[in-house]
């Protein structure tokens, strides 16, 4: 990362993408952070995102509006359906079709609009069964958005994109995690990973920490990742 000095990060309010904006703090970086709103149930991690936005002190938080998705996406997804039950291992349909080619390219397209060159996401190397998360598709989308702005490059109106994931370097969620918590400390906790609202979990007065369900998949494994970085976990679940 030495050859850049601002970066957009791809910023859920989710442990992943959280840790690795702390990553990109600690490098040195300037941090940009742009989020999605695409209809998910677990719209709880956008809070999230706007309140640890300013725990990170980046230069910029955009929240990005895409709900239509929900309605193009109807039943098929259970992340976006709110009449599906979540698993609690791996499902083919809790992958939404394109997300992380839609994030990247809206987030390219707002980094070319201010002048920076490196755009960044939270994929590591434990999120192999998600096609894209892998440095192939990340190397893959990389060439092609270049490729849609040779001549600007060329021109020396664009700057070339640099995509990077934490999986690039290998880097497993424990060990994103343990970067994370470094940076933030007990804030790390307010990370989002459930799949599912605040609604679908508990009721609670408005007082009352938020409580993830912890048993989703994505609460399982936020829960083994803290186990594996020897860091107590001290997230607020309904489910222990």
């Amino acid at each position: 990362m030495t050859n850049f000095s601002e970066t957009v990060c791809i910023f859920s309010g989710g442990l992943d993408s959280v840790s690795t904006a702390a990553y990109m703090k600690k490098m040195g970086l300037k941090i940009n952070l742009i989020s999605f709103d695409y209809g998910q149930r677990g719209s709880n991690e956008l809070r999230i995102a706007k309140r640890l936005s300013k725990s990170l002190k980046s230069s910029r938080h955009e929240i990005v509006d895409i709900s239509f998705l929900k309605s193009l996406l109807g039943k098929t997804n259970i992340l976006t359906s709110s009449n599906s039950k979540i698993p609690s291992t791996f499902d083919y349909s809790m992958v939404v079709p394109l997300r992380n080619t839609v994030f990247l390219t809206i987030a390219s397209i707002w980094a070319t609009s201010l002048g920076i060159s490196l755009v960044v996401y939270g994929a590591h190397s434990g999120d192999t069964r998600y096609a894209d998360c892998r440095p192939s598709f990340t190397r893959s989308l990389e060439k092609i958005l270049n490729l849609s702005e040779i001549d600007g490059i060329a021109a020396g109106l664009r700057k070339k994109l640099h995509i990077w994931s934490p999986a690039i370097n290998k880097l497993s969620k424990s060990e994103l995690l343990l970067i994370g918590y470094e940076t933030l400390g007990n804030k790390i906790f307010e990370t989002w990973s459930c799949y599912l609202g605040e609604s679908d979990n508990t009721k609670r007065a408005k007082s009352a920490p938020l409580k993830q369900c912890g048993i989703c998949e994505s609460c399982i494994n936020r829960k083994q990742a803290f186990m594996k970085a020897g860091i107590e976990d001290k997230t607020q679940y309904v489910n222990n």
